[in-house]
């Protein structure tokens, strides 16, 4: 089952017998048909907390759901330090993890490590495990995205002081003990929460 954030909304892809677990909406999916008019619908209805879109065949629903958006994949880490404190950043509003898109021939985890390097000042990161991936959309130039954040553990075990990468609209970097997180939850975005409570 494949879960999308839409703007702190939620959409499910899974199969018919996953969704008869679902509270709510469930849109049954064939094969023949474009999902555009149903997201744009989602999208109008605000109301509207999830839905559940089923199908027999969940990888050829999530493919056909993919084309419906410009299509991006980031990769970023939750990263810890010795003490077992948690690299944040503070931008446009809101505490979030580094994060970034993966370039053109790029790696998967050396974007990863790559964007946590650049947006947050450091170097020396290093890979513990891979985390479950998130899905969610944005409004960008005219056309829904849809973006694939691939997340990863990571650990510092470095002493260099964190620097903000202020082109990229990071205002602050901070290491955040892992009792200490309520603000950051406060005022996140819910795709992040599930990083974090990973």
């Amino acid at each position: 089952m494949y879960k999308v954030f839409f703007k702190d909304r939620l959409i499910f892809l899974g199969d018919k017998i996953e969704s008869l677990d679902f509270e709510g909406m469930v849109y049954a999916w064939t094969a023949d048909e474009s999902l555009e008019g149903l997201i744009l619908q989602f999208d109008a209805e605000e109301n509207r907390a999830q839905i559940f879109i089923a199908a027999d065949d969940v990888e050829t629903l999530f493919d056909h759901f993919k084309s419906c958006f410009k299509y991006i994949e980031a990769a970023g880490g939750k990263v810890y330090n010795q003490q077992k404190e948690i690299l944040a950043i503070y931008r446009l509003g809101k505490w979030d993890l580094p994060k970034g898109k993966v370039e053109k021939g790029e790696g998967i985890l050396e974007a990863a490590i790559r964007e946590v390097e650049e947006e947050c000042g450091i170097s020396g990161v290093k890979i513990e495990k891979e985390l479950n991936s998130t899905y969610h959309t944005y409004w960008m130039k005219d056309k829904f995205v849809l973006k694939r954040t691939y997340w990863y553990q990571m650990i510092y075990s470095g002493s260099q002081q964190l620097v903000p990468q202020t082109e990229e609209d990071i205002q602050e970097v901070k290491w955040l003990a892992e009792d200490n997180l309520q603000e950051f939850k406060a005022n996140t975005y819910a795709s992040i929460l599930t990083v974090m409570n990973e």
